[in-house]
């Protein structure tokens, strides 16, 4: 496989007529044409990263997109919990090792993406490790770092509440766990009197040292209470319901510089050329926030972690090129799911678990309610006590009680079917906005009873910024905070309720499933993918698109592997029968229908070239995926008897000839199927609209789950070797190697012809075809075709109908050259068979360009 072109500089592009100004980075910055997501941690620092240079080089990516580099937590393994945003992971090599990184990739001709991390900062154990939080503790409202943490210092007794403990703060006082110590913090002058707790440390408050213990305890500007009282009495906001991520008020102009420095300098010496912002939605303004950044960047090229509902798009008004790529995904994932499979499928769910194939929406709702009264009790909690405040101030809406507004907020949230609605106080509140808000007041208003009507639609006007109440009663700072605080709470509701509950309880098929997943949305037609393409290319052709990211809940090729089954659904089904009948006598009776179907679906989706998952990974999984689902067992309250039986039937099943004979004749017979799905994901998801992304390791084909399955360390050496031999000419000798073909052709075709994918005037043409088992389509620099993509959907059914036989494809006119083959063929009316005979994907560049 020869390389079309040697790496160069990183290109630049400019703002095409089509795109929103707000789309496209300032004229002159750096563009990435693609890049390679690396994860970060002790086995992967800087100096790692730099040695295997010349691999990334060669496989053709522009970009490497490096996770969190700031200083994290002790022990992090991902770098999204920053403790110091001046300071560069010492445990990645410091500032050093990133500039020597810089140098060698420059030297390569590869540029770095930085991934950060705004909307939070670490509670660490010990809590000194982050010296902005240790001021608080220390100091309290007087710190200089408390405008820094968004604090309800009116509640928690005035004091920032510190869930730690094991056991009820009577019962720790008694026991002696709890002790006063005079220690040496590392960043404070002199020893310090603390407070310690096994391995939590806490400051001691200037004139309390010598007071007894209970009275000192209670005199400090936090609260330690028991690990269970964070749920319904947490003062301060967190990350979702993750109690040791402090959210961080970046709106605040002061905040958001001394958080942003480092970033900013490093953007400005050119080590880095754009930044991925974690999960914008959390913040109080995330327009405002990005167009702070994108003024002190100068335009820097900046993709957001943004799930977007259905048809929802980025707001009109955010300075971003788009997002990291998670409609495209779910969306590409649909469209190689045969949508003959549902019914079948769906009968197959209910007679195991008992969820009919129309039950989403009700298992979403029960999920969001769980979430609402459970984990995230404290946050509605303080959005009833800011809007009865609220109502108390203004004689107009007194007779508004916290019971009534409590009943509301809970309703609204469970009803809103996004993130966010994105009203900012004082600005002109966007129609998209309004409906949102609207449409979750219709299903909300449905599920209060005639009394509190009056109620919710008062609240709904106060969370759209209008006047209501008294007169001129519209723009005020607690009005304000509900506006932004409900939204932010928005957020935590759907990822909490639908991704991390309801997404493990739904069984239909198991890939659909995914983080900005739609799985109401079974399959998607080709017409509809063509749709999407074409509108992606013209709204944000330099957002991310994505296979797999560290965040997925199953990987490309897991996915892949578990579309398929709607392509063989009678075939599954019996399969299922099989499988079942031969455990049932070992089979535990705890054991509920919708575990032991994800236990069949998971084993199938992660069959390896090389045989089945390790026991180990299954089994961490599925405890994982368990806990998460909160039906029988959950992190706070785990049932032993109930999680051995799943382990159990997972052991045993992957240990069990028999079962492992089932699988082994599975995987045989959709090989073929599973081959045409892993590779023509892949290669449409490199050559579609967008900046393509590679995650680690997905250039082989290689099954993973969720973290941390999925940031398991990768074997540079061997792709080294495999990527070696392909370009001296040797044949793929197995799946992975065909799929680093793919990726690798993908990859560097990108980088020869970056006008057709990221120029000003790159375009996406549909091209004709009579079967509607390939998706055929090329990318265009302005009304020329560039790059032609044909990918196999559907190999399952295509096999059945008899292959391709008569069936043609319309290509662009002229002589193309398949990258993959080297075949040369004319344009026109082609016949598909010869085209895919080799494999089941091909990609074409012109012959005379080549």
């Amino acid at each position: 496989m020869s390389d079309p072109q040697t790496p160069g500089q990183p290109e630049t592009t400019t703002q095409g007529e089509r795109v929103s100004s707000r789309r496209a980075p300032s004229p002159g910055k750096v563009v990435p044409v693609s890049t390679y997501r690396l994860q970060l941690g002790a086995d992967l620092t800087f100096d790692d990263v730099a040695a295997r240079t010349g691999y990334y080089a060669s496989l053709g990516v522009t970009h490497l997109y490096l996770s969190p580099i700031l200083a994290a937590a002790p022990g992090s393994t991902h770098g999204y919990d920053v403790v110091d945003h001046l300071r560069v992971s010492d445990v990645l090599g410091g500032r050093a090792g990133l500039d020597r990184l810089a140098a060698v990739a420059h030297e390569a001709g590869l540029g770095l993406v930085l991934d950060i991390v705004p909307n939070h900062m670490a509670v660490p154990t010990p809590a000194w490790h982050n010296a902005a939080l240790w001021s608080v503790l220390s100091e309290g409202p007087e710190s200089r770092f408390a405008r820094w943490f968004d604090v309800d210092w009116s509640g928690g007794e005035g004091a920032l509440l510190m869930p730690v403990l094991g056991g009820r703060i009577g019962d720790v006082l008694a026991s002696g766990d709890l002790t006063v110590e005079v220690e040496e913090i590392p960043g404070c002058d002199g020893e310090q009197t603390v407070l310690r707790y096994f391995d939590h440390v806490f400051p001691v408050r200037k004139g309390t040292e010598s007071l007894p213990l209970a009275e000192l305890v209670d005199r400090q500007f936090y609260r330690i209470a028991h690990w269970r009282v964070g749920d319904e009495e947490l003062n301060y906001r967190r990350f979702f319901d993750v109690g040791t991520l402090a959210a961080i008020r970046v709106e605040d102009p002061e905040v958001f510089d001394e958080t942003h420095a480092l970033i900013l300098e490093l953007l400005d010496e050119g080590i880095v050329d754009g930044l991925r912002i974690d999960h914008p939605d959390g913040l109080a303004d995330p327009s405002g926030y990005l167009s702070r950044l994108a003024e002190k960047s100068g335009g820097a090229w900046v993709s957001v972690e943004k799930i977007l509902a259905g048809e929802e798009e980025v707001p009109r008004d955010w300075e971003t090129v788009g997002t990291t790529g998670y409609e495209g995904l779910w969306r590409l994932q649909s469209t190689f799911v045969e949508p003959t499979g549902e019914s079948r499928l769906a009968s197959l769910m209910h007679r195991i678990t008992g969820d009919e194939g129309d039950d989403l929406p009700e298992v979403v709702e029960t999920s969001k309610r769980e979430i609402v009264h459970g984990p995230l009790y404290a946050e509605v909690h303080r959005l009833t006590d800011l809007a009865a405040a609220i109502c108390r101030d203004d004689p107009r809406l007194r007779d508004h009680t916290w019971r009534a507004l409590n009943e509301c907020f809970v309703e609204l949230l469970v009803a809103f079917d996004r993130y966010r609605a994105y009203v900012v106080p004082g600005a002109d509140t966007r129609r998209e906005s309004v409906q949102a808000m609207e449409a979750a007041a219709a299903v909300a208003r449905a599920h209060v009873d005639a009394v509190r009507q009056e109620t919710l639609d008062m609240l709904v006007d106060l969370l759209l910024g209008k006047e209501t109440g008294s007169a001129g009663r519209r723009r005020e700072t607690r009005r304000d905070e509900l506006v932004i605080r409900f939204q932010q709470v928005c957020g935590a509701v759907m990822a909490k309720g639908v991704e991390d509950t309801a997404f493990y309880r739904w069984m239909h098929l198991t890939s659909l499933c995914e983080v900005g997943g739609e799985p109401a949305r079974f399959a998607v037609s080709t017409d509809d993918w063509h749709a999407f393409a074409e509108r992606f290319a013209t709204q944000t052709p330099l957002a991310q698109t994505t296979g797999s990211t560290h965040d997925t809940k199953r990987n490309e090729d897991t996915r892949a592997r578990l579309g398929v089954l709607s392509e063989f659904a009678e075939e599954w089904a019996a399969l299922v029968d099989a499988l079942q009948a031969h455990t049932a006598p070992s089979r535990s009776r705890l054991l509920d229908g919708r575990t032991e179907y994800l236990v069949w679906q998971t084993i199938a989706g992660t069959w390896g070239l090389d045989g089945p998952i390790t026991a180990e990974r299954l089994t961490t999984y599925l405890l994982k995926a368990v806990r998460e689902a909160k039906t029988w067992t959950t992190w706070t309250e785990p049932v032993e008897a109930y999680e051995d039986a799943v382990m159990n039937l997972a052991r045993r099943a992957l240990e069990d000839p028999v079962v492992v004979g089932l699988f082994d004749a599975w995987t045989e017979r959709t090989a073929s199927a599973v081959r045409a799905a892993s590779l023509g994901i892949k290669l449409v998801q490199l050559t579609m609209p967008g900046v393509a992304d590679v995650y680690q390791g997905t250039e082989l084909f290689r099954p993973t789950l969720v973290d941390p399955d999925n940031r398991q360390p990768i074997d540079a050496d061997d792709l080294v070797e495999r990527l070696g031999r392909l370009d001296a000419g040797s044949n793929p000798r197995d799946l992975s190697e065909e799929k680093l073909l793919v990726t690798a052709a993908a990859l560097r075709v990108r980088r020869s012809y970056p006008g057709a994918f990221i120029g000003p005037d790159a375009g996406y043409r549909p091209l004709a075809a009579s079967s509607g088992c390939v998706l055929t389509f090329a990318r265009t620099e302005g009304d020329g075709p560039r790059v032609v993509t044909l990918a196999t959907r559907g190999a399952g059914s295509l096999q059945r109908l008899g292959g391709w036989r008569e069936h043609t494809v319309t290509l662009p006119e002229g002589r193309w050259r398949d990258v993959l083959t080297d075949r040369v063929l004319d344009g026109g009316h082609q016949q598909i068979a010869p085209l895919l005979e080799t494999y089941p994907v091909a990609l074409l560049i012109p012959e005379t360009e080549s």
